[in-house]
Parts: structure tokens; sequence; C-alpha cells
């Protein structure tokens, strides 16, 4: 199944699918068979970087619309 990321509005980036999540050493995340995960987008979570629905109680607002993004320069 191909990896579908959904960036909800004052919540978390979900992803779902077939994926890999890596810290920035290159260290592997062991996800434990899980297909489906929800990453932190308000920084508050007490187990970053998944999302424990912190931002609820911290008021995290971020509306996200999909748009286009501009061309890549040559």
């Amino acid at each position: 199944m191909p990896t579908k990321i959904i960036v909800k509005s004052n919540g978390s980036i979900k992803v779902e699918g077939d994926f890999e999540l890596f810290d920035q050493n290159g260290g592997k995340f062991d996800l434990n068979g899980r297909t489906r995960i929800s990453l932190c987008r308000c920084g508050q979570s007490k187990d970053m970087p998944f999302c424990d629905k912190t931002h609820r109680d911290c008021n995290f607002h971020s509306e996200i619309v999909a748009r286009v993004l501009p061309k890549l320069p040559d």
C-alpha cells in the first residue's frame, strides 16, 4: 500500500501505508508492524515524535488547506 500523509488542521500528521521512520542520525524506529501513526505538530507531546493528543490541551491552532507549490528552480 503506498504511503499517504494527511496533515490535519489543529492536529497531527497522520502517516498511513508502507513507510519507515528514522531519526536525524539514521536510527530506525521499530514500529512493531504499524501501518498507521500520528506525528506531533504542536511540539508538546510527551511521546515525541508521536502525537499523544496534547494539542487539544495546549490550544494548538494551524489550519491546513492543500495548495500548489511554486515550481522548483531549474
